[in-house]
């Protein structure tokens, strides 16, 4: 189903938008990745992924926080694909604090990665992927788009958000071939995360495992992580045939977490 098509998926030089990214690519998409880690190892990863499909991988750093940085991010993609099919709206970052000492810019510049950032890669994919009658827009989303967690404020007011802007978008499409969806990790284990499994081992001088299961133990029943490659294994099943009427939903794979 993915075969030839033109995936871009947001933030993907590592984590979970990496992971995302080799799914498709194995799948035999073309891919776009952007962000600002390892390019040109990232890249690799893709090209490897989908080695045997001879696909294309290229890469464009846009600031997704910047709205004129996204168009020229999405110009681009076209320019070298024709347009995007699959759309992964997958860049975040996150800052942790008491809403009252919460950094005014931190806040602003999380709702404009984590949220407003696809509200630009949506409009603008979306008149190609309409015209075409097939396309999937999947939203990032996290358990923080579902619950919250004390001192998270603008992370879990993006991710909430997202999870109502990809509603919306399902509703306004219902009636065409392009799908909207998003995805609710829980905890995944990305170099993010294992810096706070490091924090705790130097703080507390734990070992690895019993960082980790404190970690979890905390907010996922299942004492396990999701990994990047579920979560790629997810993202292409809502990019198939058999996701066709599956539309305006948040899937979460959280060890349990929401269960509670």
């Amino acid at each position: 189903m993915t075969q030839g098509k033109t995936v871009l998926v947001t933030g993907s030089t590592s984590g979970i938008g990496l992971g995302i990214a080799e799914a498709f690519a194995g799948a035999g998409a073309n891919v776009v990745i952007n962000g600002f880690g390892d390019a040109e190892a990232a890249k690799q990863a893709v090209q490897k992924a989908g080695a045997a499909h001879g696909i294309r991988v290229v890469y464009h750093g846009a600031d997704l926080s910047k709205p004129a940085e996204i168009e020229d991010l999405i110009r681009f993609a076209e320019k070298e694909f024709g347009r995007v099919d699959i759309l992964v709206n997958n860049a975040g970052i996150q800052h942790v604090a008491p809403v009252e000492d919460f950094p005014v810019e931190k806040w602003d510049a999380i709702i404009a990665l984590n949220l407003t950032s696809a509200f630009h890669t949506t409009r603008l994919v979306l008149p190609a992927q309409k015209a075409a009658n097939w396309g999937r827009i999947i939203n990032i989303a996290s358990t923080h788009g579902l619950v919250a967690s004390a001192q998270k404020s603008a992370y879990v007011a993006a991710k909430h958000g997202l999870v109502g802007f990809t509603k919306t978008v399902a509703l306004e499409t219902a009636t065409t071939g392009v799908t909207v969806n998003a995805i609710a990790p829980g905890w995944v284990l990305t170099p993010l995360v294992q810096k706070q499994i490091d924090a705790r081992k130097a703080k507390d001088g734990l070992s690895e495992e019993d960082a980790e299961r404190e970690l979890l133990g905390e907010k996922q029943p299942s004492l396990q992580f999701t990994t990047p490659e579920q979560l790629g294994a997810l993202a292409l099943f809502l990019a198939s045939d058999a996701a066709d009427n599956v539309r305006g939903v948040t899937w979460q794979v959280d060890g349990g977490w929401t269960a509670q």
